[in-house]
């Protein structure tokens, strides 16, 4: 599971997820991605199951990006406690994830592979995903410019 090695404060306040992703938006590793279509938190559990999907629809071939981190704590108080006393322990890493962000990166198979796999991983998560080549985002950020 992903997680950091180390953090300066144990626990973080909740914060918002509104707005798109104005960093993390674009293809840059590789020629094909899963992009983010809602707003959501992407737990460290979900990331691994969601990498391993594609790993083995790939067979191991080609090559994988994970673009997302967990670096955010969510905390917990355990169960039958009354209120107060504190915030509770950190249990679980989160990675705060804006719409146009994009998920997962992979090259060095073909497209129809490709898209199967990002198909295995979407099912894993918790949000809406789509499917987008390097060159069908490019022309759109083309398109974008010249306007």
């Amino acid at each position: 599971m992903l997680m950091p090695k180390r953090v300066k404060r144990r626990k973080q306040q909740r914060g918002r997820m509104s707005g798109v992703a104005t960093r993390g938006n674009s293809i840059t590793y590789g020629e094909y991605g899963l992009q983010a279509i809602e707003p959501a938190w992407i737990t460290s559990n979900q990331i691994e199951a969601a990498r391993r999907a594609m790993t083995r629809s790939v067979k191991r071939g080609g090559q994988i990006w994970i673009k997302i981190f967990p670096d955010k704590p969510v905390t917990k108080k355990p169960a039958e406690t009354r209120m107060g006393k504190g915030k509770g322990s950190p249990e679980y890493w989160v990675a705060v994830v804006k719409p146009g962000r994009i998920l997962f990166e992979m090259s060095g198979v073909s497209e129809e592979v490709a898209r199967e796999a990002m198909r295995l991983a979407m099912h894993k998560l918790p949000i809406k995903c789509k499917f987008v080549a390097k060159d069908t985002a490019a022309e759109k950020d083309g398109e974008a410019n010249e306007s």
